[in-house]
């Protein structure tokens, strides 16, 4: 089973890489997937690559999912 984080693109860096940012953590990532994708979309992201365009809504509802399941494990 995989688990893609959802992720707000940040800066376009180049033609195959961007800046995201997940429960306030930053990284680059691939966007050889998703052509597209502009600054400020939301993206689903797993081992480094963003992988699908997602709404915002889908987002906000999974990264709240996210935030529950962190507290819930105590992650930080």
């Amino acid at each position: 089973m995989c688990l893609a984080v959802p992720s707000k693109v940040i800066e376009l860096k180049g033609e195959y890489a961007a800046e995201i940012e997940y429960l306030g953590n930053r990284r680059d990532v691939s966007i050889t997937l998703v052509p597209d994708v502009k600054q400020g979309d939301w993206v689903l992201v797993h081992a480094g690559f963003a992988l699908e365009i997602i709404d915002e809504q889908y987002a906000a509802e999974s990264l709240k999912l996210w935030r529950e399941m962190n507290d819930e494990l105590a992650i930080t």
